[in-house]
């Protein structure tokens, strides 16, 4: 019975991702998310189609309970038509952004250090909850660029990039409860754990699911704002380029993980950032996937058996950046449930021996590069407006 389901929940991942062992891995992991939700959606009398379309970035989350709950990285997942009040909480909306900003005077490190300084010493509100600074955090990051014009776009010389999230709300709150239900005692009250055969799901329905997506649009203006008030007080007048999510729900039945949306968003500047030794971009999104690239990318058929192709149709994702991958892993061989845990077989690059692991996040990893940029022009996501040189980046 198990297996039947994995293979159904496979069925309904659309990979445009590279191949290599991070997509390899964020698929064997989505695998058991898919097949989780779509047990969900028996239960409560819903169609099983929950589907996964990745994007050329696709990998892990380096966030061990996003991991465990079986879900990976770089693409959109959706449960349904974007109405019914049910709302997935494992996947972990976040509210994760970059702000981008132009600026014709290029600071000088030290007086942007002096600035940050005094930012993460003073206290700050938004929307009356004091702000954490996370800048410290993870792969968030303030980055300065030169930017060099690749098409009749009007920018400043310079820019910069915020990336941050709203860790202030993961938990219970001054507004009430968190978006993280492992985190928000109020909010596990509210959820439904239903037990699968791949471990427990959280949901949220009706109007604690209203309430919930109510409260995640606050979220997602608040982590909007924040960054907009650590960029005044870091670099002044600026022109805004954008300032646009990536991690967080569209609807009630719809999350992006680490990918832009660009519905209706086709004149904006979207940010993709790589290694901190490459360039990143400002990338113009272009409606996608198209018939065309769907039949190319082998997905037709398989799409319209599963009644799933409008939404490759709509898929209207843009990588944010290159994702990670794993220098000396090649492939996932197998994958074993052990303990209510899974563990991911994986082929060594040299040929010798496998590696086993259960979360990736303690395995060494690097940033993808070009590559990720490469892919995303050849299937036709976007257009690269702007190439970003650059000439420091702060960790704090």
């Amino acid at each position: 019975m198990s297996n039947h389901r994995l293979e159904r929940a496979k069925k309904h991942i659309f990979s445009t991702g590279l191949g290599d062992i991070g997509s390899s891995l964020c698929g064997a992991n989505m695998t058991y998310g898919l097949a989780k939700i779509h047990w969900v959606q028996e239960q409560l009398g819903m169609e099983p189609n929950a589907t996964f379309i990745s994007g050329p970035d696709e990998t892990v989350t380096r966030n061990k309970m996003r991991w465990k709950n079986g879900f990976g990285y770089g693409g959109k997942i959706s449960w349904g038509d974007g109405r019914t009040k049910i709302v997935i909480l494992d996947v972990m909306p976040n509210a994760c952004g970059m702000l981008v900003g132009g600026m014709n005077e290029l600071p000088k490190p030290e007086e942007l250090i002096e600035r940050i300084n005094e930012l993460e010493t003073k206290e700050s509100y938004v929307d009356d909850i004091m702000v954490q600074w996370d800048f410290s955090k993870s792969n968030h990051f303030i980055d300065v660029f030169k930017v060099v014009r690749l098409a009749d776009v009007d920018l400043a010389d310079h820019a910069f990039i915020i990336h941050s999230g709203a860790p202030e709300l993961k938990g219970d709150n001054a507004k009430g409860f968190g978006l993280y239900v492992h985190k928000s005692e109020i909010l596990r009250e509210m959820a439904e754990t239903m037990e699968t055969p791949f471990g427990k799901a959280n949901v949220i329905l009706e109007n604690d699911a209203k309430e919930y997506l109510q409260f995640f649009h606050f979220a997602d203006n608040f982590s909007k704002k924040k960054r907009m008030v650590a960029a005044k007080m870091l670099f002044g007048d600026f022109e805004e380029i954008s300032n646009p999510l990536h991690q967080g729900l569209l609807n009630y039945n719809k999350m992006i993980l680490g990918t832009h949306d660009i519905k209706d968003k086709y004149g904006l500047l979207f940010p993709m950032a790589l290694r901190a030794d490459l360039p990143a971009y400002l990338v113009r999104g272009k409606k996608n996937l198209s018939d065309e690239m769907i039949e190319i990318l082998g997905f037709s058929k398989r799409a319209e058996t599963l009644g799933v192709y409008s939404s490759l149709k709509n898929a209207n994702i843009l990588p944010h950046g290159g994702g990670y991958t794993f220098r000396d892993l090649l492939t996932v061989t197998n994958v074993m449930e052990v303990g209510g845990e899974r563990y991911f077989e994986v082929e060594m690059h040299n040929a010798i021996g496998q590696k086993i692991f259960s979360n990736p996040k303690d395995i060494e990893f690097v940033y993808r590069g070009r590559e990720v940029v490469i892919r995303t022009l050849e299937i036709g996501l976007g257009e690269l407006e702007a190439r970003l040189i650059p000439e420091y980046v702060l960790k704090v």
